[in-house]
């Protein structure tokens, strides 16, 4: 999914109170293997908001299997960071949009790279 820190999933139009976590509209998905590694996925998982992360698995069609809390005993079991690997690491968006929940404002997302830029009036 690849998309991991608050600041990224949040809207910075100016005024807006309620932009995180932006929504996601898929198009165009594609799954792409990415090497298996248990300790990079703990590591990560610290830097994520989970419920956010979910939401965005859900969107992105990925979120089978996926807990809706995590604890430490699952962070050692592999079917878990199976799956969440799976959902960090080899699904991508491709074509879509991250839509804001606040204004609505949709950011397109071309070829696997989301355009965040604000228009001169939302600075």
């Amino acid at each position: 999914m690849k998309l991991l820190t608050h600041n990224f999933l949040q809207c910075h139009i100016k005024g807006v109170k309620n932009g995180y976590p932006l929504n996601i509209e898929a198009v165009k998905i594609e799954e792409r293997d990415a090497d298996f590694d248990p300790d990079f996925l703990r590591s990560m998982f610290k830097r994520i908001d989970w419920k956010a992360f979910l939401v965005g698995a859900q969107a992105l069609g990925c979120a089978e299997g996926l807990p809706q809390a995590v604890s430490e005993e699952q962070l050692q079991d592999d079917g878990f960071l199976q799956k969440f690997h799976h959902a960090l690491l080899e699904v991508c968006l491709e074509e879509g949009s991250l839509i804001c929940p606040e204004t609505g404002r949709r950011f397109p997302v071309v070829k696997g790279i989301p355009n965040m830029l604000l228009n001169e009036d939302e600075v």
